[in-house]
């Protein structure tokens, strides 16, 4: 593997669902010419060797199937814990983690989604898929739900990055706000967003959601209806226990019945380096 190339890292289960997230990622790698790392983790020290054994006849299979090369990393933990800390670590120079989930199945309806657990607290990225790619060999259009929250500008820079990458538009998907005060905040993050996608180069649109109680349903049936590729949120911030067994939105989103991959950001500002994409 390539140190000095960036690397997306895929959560690899052995299941159907991992191995979705392995296509969008091959997909993606060969447009952002990114090395990719299958990352596995096992309950015990003891269960690792095996592992290794068995995740190098998938790099086989891959290579022979896909015409590709892939690396891999094996180790003990709580998937809780151990996938945004080793995407996190500036060593391994992770640019984002695909991550294939079922959805909010069985036990996750009432203690909330494992997906979300697994990426609160990473400095990266994580794109969630529960399908396979379409036909296409990119995310060609990108809805960018816009409210009055201060976390909107922290992932714009993303917004940016993969309009540059992968010449997709960005559809600004505005919520109908009727209170006064939060309607200029959402129409200042509105205008910040377009300043940059405008300094960038980034195609754009904008559009107005429904007066509904439901912005999330409102984001989904949006998206759906201009057939886009990808939703880009933000985690709530300051996220606890209660907001995954009563319900963040964002798990909703991640979790979608219309199985639309969703690139979800931590807006923690102590890491963010909006400055890296935004200033062309």
């Amino acid at each position: 593997m390539d140190q000095q190339k960036k690397t997306i890292m895929i959560t690899w289960d052995f299941t159907e669902k991992s191995l979705f997230a392995l296509e969008h990622a091959i997909r993606l790698a060969r447009i952002m010419k990114n090395n990719m790392l299958l990352f596995h983790i096992v309950p015990e020290q003891s269960d690792v060797e095996k592992a290794k054994e068995n995740i190098q006849k998938t790099v086989l299979e891959v290579r022979e199937k896909y015409g590709v090369d892939v690396d891999y990393f094996v180790n003990h933990g709580s998937i809780f814990n151990e996938i945004a800390k080793y995407a996190s670590e500036e060593k391994n120079n992770v640019t984002f983690v695909i991550m294939g989930t079922h959805g909010m199945k069985g036990k996750q309806k009432f203690f909330g989604s494992w997906a979300l657990r697994v990426i609160t607290g990473s400095k990266v990225p994580f794109i969630v898929v529960q399908d396979a790619p379409p036909n296409k060999d990119r995310f060609t259009d990108i809805v960018f739900p816009i409210d009055f929250k201060s976390e909107n500008k922290e992932k714009l820079q993303w917004a940016i990055f993969l309009g540059k990458y992968l010449n997709s538009k960005i559809h600004l998907y505005k919520a109908p706000i009727t209170d006064k005060d939060l309607q200029k905040k959402v129409n200042v993050n509105l205008n910040f967003a377009i300043r940059f996608l405008i300094q960038n180069n980034i195609d754009y649109e904008i559009h107005t959601a429904r007066k509904t109680a439901n912005f999330t349903r409102e984001i989904l049936a949006f998206t759906k209806s201009i057939n886009a590729d990808l939703i880009l949120i933000t985690t709530t911030k300051h996220i606890t226990f209660l907001d995954y067994v009563f319900g963040a939105k964002e798990q909703y989103l991640l979790s979608n019945s219309e199985k639309i991959p969703v690139m979800c950001v931590n807006p923690k500002s102590q890491f963010a380096k909006v400055g890296q994409f935004m200033y062309g």
